[in-house]
This record gives structure tokens, C-alpha cells and sequence, in this order.
């Protein structure tokens, strides 16, 4: 009788403290550190710290903030600038910086200031302190200065995301010394150099790793193989050198490697089957060297292969074949050789297969036929001697065909006409003929190359059919005829409209027409290219009423006139090339001086005056050839 009587007191003096406790609301420490905190803010367009005042309880009516229910101390400051309601998502800012007073918040478990945009400053030593804390996100923010040394304290942290700032210089090498419970790094878009520390490898609950963007150096540490929780891991887009560790292979749960944009050399470990959770690996942008080997045929989860722009050599094991989940294989400029592995038709599952830009050579094997989800086929610059694009490609759906530079001879074949094919490349072979009628039937072009071929034809009346196409090259060729064909073409609502035009070095003839501008599929055009084709006329007016026109050559035409004044208010202009024409007349201001100028040369024409005053440095070289031109850069104008 006498136990349950003191129980029961226990009880109430233990229910009286807790509603005491309750009573006395958010611990003044923690109060007057959350409004040193809003002090520091100097725009808050969403109202996110409105509860805040110090009339009320933070821990019941403050947004955003909640505390521990016995101890009333704040455990969790969640100001996002990117979050959901009920209704629909939010996206919102606060300007200022982060109080060095938010240290104080002792019983901190989780701080999430993320997305806010325009927080600027460095971050506070004073964080250091927060010793409970479990998940820090301060990312996508304007922060700058150093991660402090005092960080090394928060050897509670699981998340910890700091990425998309501004934020440099060496992060401590002892950070991560006692970082056992870590399981999330975002330390990527920032500014961050020196080596990648090495207590890294002691994190070893980390199952995602991003270290992406920024400019660490060194080579990557020997032993993170230690890390095998890891799932994701990016290094991509630094500065790191030395070769990819043996001890990489150790990941067994690895999913994502990203080791792209690096100075890595060295050969790509042999055992890489130990990754057998692999589904992507982009080595890519490197200076790799050997072999790819035999045992990444042993990958049997892997969907994408991003090799492309490094120095691997040899053949293409055939082994590759036995990756039936690949999507995707990016193996371009390397210096990979011997014939294609007919092996690769057993992936059934590819989408994209580009091996352009090696030293592949023979047949293309017949059984990539059997890729019926193949959509992207780059084969460019390899010397295969094709002669002809094998006729069992038609029984492929693919959306992308480039076969540049593979010793294409004859006339296209006449299949093309029905292919769902929406970019083709055929450049720089030997094909030639006419530009045959059928290519009209192609309505799901969207960019077309036959540049540097030997086409001989007028440019055919079915290509106004081609409703969807945004990019023609034509260049280097012997086509002839009028232009209109090109730019009176139709186009849709929203597609279909011209991003570029190349068709120099041909034979067409004729006015550039004045209305040019004015067709609507030449609304959103970006690059003109007109130059070595002896057309007459001269300089269209309306392109100035192409606002989104970077690119204008016009080099070698025997256009005459005068420069048109109007060609300035095409504000996006950064290429304005009109040498070894005719042009007379002066050099308007509102060209010269157009925002963007990068590129202005014309010379060799037959202009006059003195060459208005401008701010950008302009080489002599692009006025010479005008015998009446005078003025910086050239010499000064005699006065009479």
C-alpha cells in the first residue's frame, strides 16, 4: 500500500513539472537567439518569420519551429525557401545573413535554411556548437568564406548539405574525423580547393557523397573504398589528378559514380565487376588510358556507360555484350580501334550507342539490327568505308542517325523517305547528285547536315515540308538556285522555327530578299551563314528585326548598298561578318556598337567615312581593304 501511494506521488510531482515546464513556454535563451536571428534578416517577401514575435510562445506559435515537450528547448528551425502547402508549391526567398546567436540553440537537432537564395555572409563558427545537431541543410544559398575548423564538432550529423554557394578555400582536413553517423554530403557547386580530406574515408555510414563543381585538387583519397555504404558518389567537374584507386572496386552498393570533367589518367580498374550494384558510371572528360576490361562484362545492373572524351585504346571487349540492362553507351573521341563487336546486338535494351570520333574500322556488324530500342546511332568520324548506309537500318526506329565522315559515297538512299528519323548527319563524305524531292516525306526532321559533300541541285520544292526542322547545314557543296526554298518553309505554332542556316560555299545566286526577316519560320533564328556564294542585292533591313539573331555572315557574296542602320536593333548580335563584298557607303553607329559585339570584320569592301567612335577593341585587320574608311583603328581622317 505504502509503494502504490509513493508512485503515485512520484507521478504527480513528475505530471506537475512537465505542466510547469509547459507553462514557462520557449526557453529564453532559444527565444532571444531565434530573434537575433530575424534581426539579421532584411527581406522576407513571404512573410516566413511573421510569427516571430517576442510577445508570443516560439515553440506553439512561431512558424517553423518546434521544441522538446519536456525540456521546452527548440529542437527543430525549418525555414525553407522552397516548400509545399496544401494548395500548391512555394518558392520564396529571406535576404540577410545567418545570427552567429543561432549557436546558442543547444538542443538543435535539425536546421534546415535551404533555397532561401540571397542569405549571404559566412557561415558561423559559432555553429560549431550546436553538438546535438542531426541534419544541417544550408544549401542553395549566397554564402561565402570557409567552412569553419569549429564544424568538426557536429559529430552528430547524419545530413549535411551546404552545397550551391559560394563557399571556399580548403575544407579542414580532420572535419570528418569522428563523422560516423554521417550518411548524406552536399558539398557540390561551390568554390572549394585543396585535396578532398582524408578523414573522409572515417564517415563510413555515408550512402551519398557529391563533391561536384568545385575545384578540389589532388588525387582521389586510396582508401575510399572503406566507404562501403556508399550508393551515390560525385566527383565530378573538379580539378583531381592520379589515377581511380584499386580500392574503388570495393563499392558493392554503389548505384551512381561520377569521376567526369577531372585530369584522372591511368587505366580503369580491372576489377570494376566488384561494383556489382552499378548502374551508372560517367568517367568521362578525362585522360584515361588502355583498355576497357574484359570483367565489365560482369556488370549485370548497369544501364548507362559515359566513356566518351578520354584516351582509351584497343577494341571494345566483347564481353560488353553480356550487359543486357544497358541503355546507354557514350564511348566518343578516344582512340578505341579494331572492328565493332557484333556482340553489341545482344543489348536489347539500348537506346543510345555513340562510338563516334575513333578508329573503327569494317562492316558495321549486321546483328545491331536486332536493337529494336535503339534510338541514337553515332558512328561519325571513324574510317569505315562505308560506301553505302547498310539497307537493314530501315528496319530501325531510330530518332538520331549520324554517320559523318564513314566514307559515304552515291546518292542517299531512297529509305530515308520513310524513317522516323528526326536528326541525320551525312556530312563530310562523298555523296552527291541532287538533293533528292523524297526528303520532303522526312516530316519528322528537326536538324540536317549534308555539309561537305558534293550535292549539285537547286534546293527542291518538297523541302517546305519539312515543318519541323530548326537547323540545316548545307555548307560546301555545289547547290545552286535561289535561297527562297530554305526560308519560306513552314513551320508549326511553337515548332519548326529556325535556330541556324548554313549554306556557305555553294553556287546560290541571286537577291538575298529584303523580306527575309519578316518569314515567320525565321522568328527565333540564331546563326546566319550565307558567305562564298555569288549572291547580288544587298544587306537585308530586316534582319534587324530578328531579335534572337547572334550569327550574321555575310563574307563574299558581291552584296552591295550600304550597311542598313536597322541591322543594329537586332540587340542579340554577336557575329557580324561582311568582308569582300561591295558595300559603300559608312559604318553605322548602332551596329558597331551593339551590346554583345564580339566578332565585326568589313574588310575589303568599299566603305568611306570615319569609322564612329566605339568601346570595343576592334583589330585593324577588320577595316583594311576600304580605301575611304579613316579613324581609330585606322589613321586618323584628314580634315580640309
Amino acid at each position: 500500500m505504502a509503494n502504490t501511494s509513493r508512485k503515485s506521488l512520484l507521478l504527480l510531482v513528475y505530471f506537475h513539472t512537465i505542466i510547469l515546464l509547459k507553462s514557462q513556454g520557449c526557453h529564453q535563451t532559444d527565444k532571444q537567439a531565434l530573434l537575433h536571428f530575424k534581426k539579421s534578416i532584411t527581406a522576407d517577401p513571404s512573410n516566413l518569420l511573421q510569427t516571430w514575435t517576442p510577445q508570443t510562445d516560439c515553440c506553439t506559435q512561431w512558424e517553423g519551429i518546434s521544441c522538446d515537450p519536456i525540456s521546452n528547448r527548440v529542437t527543430n528551425l525549418t525555414r525553407p525557401g522552397l516548400f509545399s502547402t496544401d494548395d500548391s508549391p512555394v518558392d520564396t526567398s529571406l535576404s540577410g545573413t545567418i545570427s552567429p546567436f543561432i549557436g546558442n540553440l543547444s538542443s538543435l537537432q535539425i536546421l534546415d535554411l535551404s533555397n532561401l537564395k540571397y542569405l549571404t555572409g559566412r557561415i558561423p563558427p559559432e555553429l560549431g556548437k550546436l553538438s546535438k545537431l542531426n541534419h544541417l541543410f544550408l544549401d542553395s544559398n549566397d554564402l561565402s568564406g570557409s567552412i569553419p575548423v569549429e564544424f568538426n564538432g557536429l559529430d552528430q550529423l547524419v545530413s549535411f548539405y551546404i552545397n550551391n554557394n559560394r563557399l571556399s578555400g580548403e575544407v579542414p582536413q580532420n572535419l570528418f574525423a569522428n563523422f560516423t553517423s554521417l550518411q548524406k554530403l552536399g558539398f557540390s557547386g561551390n568554390r572549394f580547393s585543396g585535396a578532398i580530406p582524408p578523414s573522409i574515408i572515417k564517415a563510413v555510414s555515408l550512402t551519398s557523397l557529391d563533391l561536384h563543381g568545385n575545384s578540389f585538387s589532388g588525387s582521389i583519397p586510396k582508401k575510399i573504398g572503406e566507404l562501403k555504404n556508399l550508393i551515390y558518389f560525385d566527383l565530378s567537374e573538379n580539378q583531381l589528378t592520379g589515377k581511380i584507386p584499386e580500392s574503388i572496386t570495393a563499392l558493392s552498393k554503389v548505384v551512381e559514380i561520377y569521376l567526369n570533367g577531372n585530369g584522372l589518367i591511368g587505366k580503369i580498374p580491372s576489377s570494376i565487376d566488384g561494383l556489382n550494384s552499378l548502374q551508372f558510371a560517367r568517367f568521362s572528360e578525362n585522360k584515361l588510358t588502355g583498355n576497357i576490361p574484359a570483367s565489365i562484362g560482369k556488370l549485370t545492373n548497369i544501364r548507362s556507360l559515359v566513356f566518351e572524351n578520354n584516351r582509351l585504346s584497343g577494341k571494345i571487349p566483347a564481353s560488353i555484350g553480356h550487359l543486357i540492362t544497358l541503355n546507354d553507351i557514350y564511348f566518343s573521341n578516344n582512340l578505341f580501334s579494331g572492328k565493332i563487336p557484333p556482340s553489341l546486338g545482344n543489348l536489347k535494351n539500348l537506346q543510345t550507342l555513340d562510338l563516334s570520333r575513333n578508329r573503327f574500322f569494317g562492316p558495321i556488324p549486321p546483328q545491331l539490327v536486332k536493337l529494336h530500342m535503339l534510338q541514337d546511332f553515332d558512328m561519325s568520324y571513324n574510317p569505315l568505308s562505308l560506301r553505302q548506309i547498310p539497307s537493314w537500318f530501315q528496319k530501325l526506329s531510330l530518332f538520331r542517325l549520324l554517320l559523318a565522315n564513314t566514307g559515304l559515297e552515291g546518292e542517299m538512299p531512297d529509305w530515308l523517305a520513310s524513317s522516323s528519323v528526326s536528326t541525320l548527319d551525312l556530312s563530310s563524305n562523298s555523296l552527291k547528285g541532287n538533293i533528292p524531292s523524297w526528303i520532303g516525306n522526312m516530316t519528322n526532321l528537326s536538324s540536317l547536315n549534308l555539309s561537305n559533300n558534293g550535292f549539285s541541285s537547286p534546293i527542291p520544292v518538297e523541302f517546305k515540308n519539312l515543318v519541323l526542322l530548326t537547323d540545316v547545314d548545307l555548307h560546301s557543296n555545289r547547290l545552286y538556285g535561289s535561297l527562297k526554298q530554305i526560308y519560306t518553309k513552314s513551320c508549326e505554332f511553337a515548332r519548326g522555327h529556325y535556330s541556324s542556316i548554313d549554306l556557305s560555299y555553294n553556287v546560290f545566286s541571286g537577291h538575298v530578299d529584303e523580306g527575309i526577316g519578316d518569314e515567320p519560320v525565321m522568328e527565333f533564328l540564331q546563326s546566319l551563314i550565307l558567305s562564298h556564294n555569288p549572291l547580288t542585292g544587298s544587306v537585308p533591313k530586316s534582319l534587324g528585326k530578328l531579335s534572337y539573331l547572334e550569327v550574321v555572315e555575310l563574307v563574299g557574296n558581291g552584296l552591295s548598298g550600304e550597311i542598313p542602320r536597322e541591322l543594329g536593333n537586332a540587340k542579340a548580335l554577336k557575329t557580324v561578318l561582311l568582308s569582300e563584298n561591295r558595300l559603300s557607303g559608312g559604318i553605322p553607329k548602332e551596329v558597331l556598337n551593339l551590346e554583345y559585339l564580339e566578332n565585326f570584320d568589313v574588310s575589303d569592301n568599299r566603305l568611306s567615312g570615319k569609322i564612329p567612335v566605339h568601346k570595343r577593341v576592334i583589330p585593324v585587320k577588320a577595316f583594311v581593304g576600304n580605301a575611304g574608311l579613316c579613324g581609330d583603328p585606322l589613321p586618323p581622317c584628314k580634315h580640309s
